[in-house]
């Protein structure tokens, strides 16, 4: 998983995971290890770019959910872009589409990355 950090014109850090191949019952823990981490410890604001991720099950789902818990619990903000199309009818058909904050590209996440707690 590749992991680097923004920093936005106004001086934010954001934390981007972009995280390869599945993101399934096998990967999901340490993927939400990491997030945890990051919020924690890096910067509270986090996109996760999905453009490498083929595949995602429930498991990698809660990860997500728990993500953005804990971005939302320091004011933070949780992002995904990038949705490969293999993994956006997961986000479709359990309707998170609707509950997360998903961009198109990477840029446009990043570019409205609220100010405040970084």
């Amino acid at each position: 998983m590749e992991q680097r950090v923004h920093t936005t014109r106004d001086g934010n850090s954001v934390i981007v995971l972009t995280p390869v191949g599945r993101l399934d019952i096998t990967t999901a823990w340490q993927f939400r290890l990491t997030l945890q981490e990051c919020i924690s410890k890096q910067s509270h604001h986090v996109v996760v770019n999905l453009g490498q991720v083929n595949f995602i099950d429930s498991s990698g789902l809660t990860s997500l959910v728990a993500g953005m818990r804990d971005a939302d619990k320091v004011r933070g903000s949780f992002r995904i872009c990038n949705v490969h199309p293999e993994a956006r009818l997961v986000f479709e058909v359990t309707m998170m589409d609707s509950v997360f904050e998903i961009f198109e590209t990477e840029e446009e996440a990043l570019e409205g990355v609220p100010r405040g707690v970084a």
